[in-house]
């Protein structure tokens, strides 16, 4: 059975573009065979964030490190589809290193997932769309479960929709409804703060788990979490043990961004000698070791909580600045 498709028109050059039968066709059975076709494609990255660039440069320059990133790791990107905002700057940073690593004739590095109705939205964007593999779901429901057959998961800034990803993915996964698999919070310029504080304060009342994220501040911290993920964690089909090894990584990783900032040592030579000391190390030595990965934690913790005072300083100015204006305003009207 034949559709019209009109979108296909404008996506037909130097692109493959995947669609689903309209007819009656069981969506388990979908899933799987996207499942199996990302089996063989390697690791892919799921990263969820905003369509608008938001009011600070910092945010679209890591976002596109960010991208060069997934290509240095070797990984793909799957993303819902935009070339602007955040996701744009992400796409086009996975493009700009690819486009200078890579032979053209290897396929493409990027997967845009997104609905017909979505899909009508980006007719200006045939420059990048024509650089990725477009699979265009019914639903967006079916949308959410295909992104979330990638193996690792990144939040960047964004707004309600972002919002809205993080909250259906940690409900899925903690439901048991998808596969639970690392969760990696990129905090630039602290955005999720407030976010990870109220999920903390959520778990803390009884009303849900504890969520594991791993929460890097910039594209260099990424690349120390997807490398410990990648030698720790390809598949994480297990929930319990995704689980496990996100809350280690958590706890672990301010010990390996240290070792990367003052010795300038690879996250592989660092999580080998960890390992090796934990495996065949004196009593002394490892507990010499443990001390300095607590030590470390407890400093970025210290650091952290130095920057939420900040946060918190720069909100009751604004709420001071806020009230003031009102008063103002209301004296006025009067």
């Amino acid at each position: 059975m034949k559709h019209d498709r009109p979108e296909e028109l404008r996506v037909q050059k130097e692109k493959k573009v995947k669609r689903l039968d309209k007819e009656k066709t069981a969506e388990d059975v979908v899933l799987e065979e996207f499942k199996q076709e990302n089996s063989q494609a390697g690791i892919r990255v799921f990263v969820a964030g905003g369509s608008r660039s938001g009011n600070d440069e910092q945010y679209v320059e890591e976002a596109y490190k960010l991208g060069e990133k997934i290509i240095e790791m070797d990984f793909k990107l799957d993303f819902g589809l935009s070339n602007s905002g955040i996701m744009g700057a992400v796409a086009r940073g996975v493009w700009d290193s690819w486009n200078q690593r890579k032979n053209k004739d290897q396929g493409y590095p990027i997967q845009g997932i997104t609905t017909k109705k979505y899909f009508a939205l980006y007719s200006n964007d045939e420059d990048l769309i024509a650089k990725m593999e477009v699979v265009v779901t019914r639903t967006l429901e079916e949308r959410k479960k295909k992104l979330l057959k990638a193996d690792y998961v990144v939040f960047t800034p964004g707004g309600v929709g972002t919002l809205d990803e993080l909250a259906y993915d940690c409900v899925a996964m903690q439901d048991g409804m998808l596969p639970m698999k690392p969760f990696i919070i990129y905090n630039v310029n602290g955005y999720f703060h407030h976010l990870l504080e109220y999920l903390k304060f959520i778990a803390h009342e009884g009303f849900a788990e504890p969520v594991p994220f791993i929460v890097v501040d910039d594209a260099e911290e990424a690349e120390i979490a997807f490398r410990l993920l990648k030698q720790t964690c390809q598949r994480c089909s297990d929930n319990k043990e995704a689980y496990t090894i996100a809350r280690k990584l958590v706890y672990e990783l301010p010990y390996y961004i240290k070792k990367k900032i003052e010795h300038e040592q690879d996250v592989e030579v660092t999580l080998q000698y960890v390992n090796n000391i934990r495996e065949n190390g004196t009593e002394e030595q490892r507990q010499i070791l443990e001390n300095d990965i607590e030590a470390a934690y407890l400093e970025r913790e210290i650091e952290k909580m130095y920057g939420r005072l900040v946060q918190s300083g720069r909100d009751t100015g604004t709420v001071s600045d806020k009230l003031a204006r009102l008063k103002k305003r209301h004296k006025e009207i009067k």
